[in-house]
Parts: structure tokens; sequence; C-alpha cells
């Protein structure tokens, strides 16, 4: 294994044109974000052809950015770590080429990165991983449980049936009528609010560890349409926290049961829905109880960013892996 290697990490699954140079898997040198939020936020999500455009803007302005602020040459490269999926395919594409040109014309290893393996490993560049240890992913995309023994050994063992958690949020915040991206104005409001409402939390199957959000995004949207057909008035903050609470509560309850059947040294929460101030407090306390570490990024590596990706494929490199000139973008890949 190579060890105090130096890589370059490249991210474009959705709306953020990122690179990022790490130093031994644990130290940012450098992470550059170019943010579409604002170009998205009159179609109230993400459209994947004008993100894939955005892209190709800001791509090589992005990378020059981020060796500027490195202070680095290729020459002090060992390799580069992109995302190869998943993620909108278009805004993959971008990121996969851009790496495979830099691989080619700069004789540098390649190294194809899955997104979630990113987000957990955004973890390490805040403190060192003890194994076996339990990552919860919350995103816009993926709600799952992931248990690891080793550097790189994804087991898992819990995931969504229907919707990610943050793509209940981002369906709630449209019909409350909040600005986009939802998931943040949720968090906001709900602080506001009062838990008055008894929404489904989705148990399923005993001792599984999936998840299912449909079930209580239907409650929600039944809620306000109900209460606007009877001319009853429901405050937004209320519907927020409730909902909330809902989404909190299964999270917390199943993330706890997983880390105590499998005895982990330490929990991870990782992906966008990280940065929610009410479910980082609510896992504090849970497992500050249970005298369980539990190490949560800080707002700045929830989101994606590729510092996560170099990270992540830091342990790809020194574990030998590498990917071809023939990598291609994948929407749908696999954590393994």
């Amino acid at each position: 294994m190579t060890k105090n290697s130096i890589i370059v990490g490249i991210e474009t699954s959705c709306d953020e044109t990122a690179v990022a140079i790490v130093k031994n898997g644990t130290e940012i040198v450098s992470n550059v974000i170019s943010s579409q939020i604002e170009s998205h936020k009159r179609f109230g999500g993400v459209v994947p052809e004008i993100a894939s455009r955005h892209h190709v803007e800001q791509m090589t302005v992005v990378l020059e950015e981020a060796f500027e602020e490195a202070a680095l040459s290729w020459e002090a490269i060992d390799a580069i770590a992109v995302t190869e999926g998943p993620g909108l395919v278009g805004a993959l594409l971008v990121g996969v080429n851009s790496a495979k040109a830099l691989a080619f014309a700069k004789q540098k290893p390649l190294v194809g990165v899955h997104h979630i393996a990113g987000h957990i490993y955004a973890n390490r560049l805040e403190k060192e991983f003890e194994f076996p240890l339990l990552a919860l992913i919350v995103s816009g995309g993926h709600t799952e449980l992931v248990l690891m023994k080793g550097h790189g050994e994804y087991e898992l063992i819990g995931e969504t049936r229907d919707d990610a958690a943050g793509e209940a949020y981002d369906k709630v915040a449209r019909m409350l009528k909040l600005p986009y991206p939802g998931g943040p104005q949720i968090d906001r409001l709900a602080a506001e609010g009062e838990e008055n409402i008894n929404f489904p939390r989705a148990w399923l199957d005993e001792g599984s560890y999936d998840f299912s959000f449909s079930g209580l995004k239907s409650s929600v949207i039944n809620t306000i349409h109900n209460a606007q057909q009877r001319g009853e008035e429901r405050k937004a903050a209320d519907i927020a926290a409730s909902f909330q609470a809902s989404v909190i509560d299964v999270l917390t309850t199943k993330t706890v049961n997983a880390a105590k059947e499998h005895e982990v040294k330490q929990v991870i929460v990782a992906g966008g829905v990280a940065a929610n101030k009410g479910l980082r407090n609510a896992l504090e306390a849970e497992f500050a109880e249970l005298s369980i570490p539990l190490l949560i990024p800080p707002l700045k590596l929830c989101t994606d960013n590729a510092a996560m990706i170099a990270a992540a494929g830091t342990i790809a490199y020194e574990q030998g892996r590498r990917s071809g000139l023939d990598l291609n973008a994948s929407s749908s890949l696999l954590l393994k």
C-alpha cells in the first residue's frame, strides 16, 4: 500500500461542480465548490440538462482554483479520484470524462469512487475511523445503514424501500410552498412549530433496518389538502415540526438498534440531511447516553464536495484499486 498520497478529487454527481486536493486521506489541502442552487431555484429542483451545462462551464475554472489554493503542481499528485456514480448521468459524465482526460494527459492513475463512499469518508477528514462502525447515510437520493468492518468494506444492512428521507423533505417543502432547497427550510421551520400532528412512523417488519417515507409523505400531503378543503388553518411550522419528528424518530431508533446489535465502536452520519439540526441533536443525545462515539461531519462536508471523493479515493488507491480509461458513469452504481 502507498502511503502519504496526495489525491485530486472531482465531484459532479448532481448540482455542485467540485474539485479538491487531499493529503493522506485526512488532510484537506484545497476544496473548491461551485454551487448551482440559484440556477435551479426557479424550477423548484435540479434540472439535469442545466446541471450538466453548468458543470461543463465550471470544471476548468474550479480545477484551476483548487490547484492555486493548494499551491501545488501536477508533479505532486499521485492519482485522480472521480465520482463515477450514482447520480445524474449527464452530470456524472462531465466529471468522469474530465478525470479521464486529465489522467491521460498527466499520466496519473485514475480511481472511480462511489458517491456514498465519499459521503462516508467525509467523516475521516475530521477523525480516524474505528471498526466495526455503522454509517447512517441520509440524503436526497439515499437513506441507508451501512456496516463497515474495515476500510473500503461496505455491508448494506438497511435501505429505503421507496422515497429517501431527503426526497420526502423536498416534496413536503414544495407542498408548504417553501423555497428550494427544501430540506434546510423544513428544519428551520420545524424549530418554530409544535409537534401536534401524529404523522405515521413506518417501522416495517420486526427487526428490519429498512426505511419507508412514502406513507409519511402522503399523510402530510393529505393533511394539507384536507385542511384546505375544510377551510381550516394548519400552521406550516406545526406541519414541519410533526413531519420532522416522524422522520427523526425512525432514523434514530433504527440506527440505535443496529448499533447495539452489531456492537459497533463508532457511528457516523453522512449525506446532505446530516446537516439537519433536529437530526444531529437527536442522534447526539441518543449516543451520548449509550456511550457510543458519534461522528457527524461539519456542515461544509455534509453536502456534496470533492474532498470526500478524494478521501474515499485515497483508500481505494492505497488498496491498489485502479480504473481504466474506459471508466463510465453509472446512475445506479451499487456500493460494494
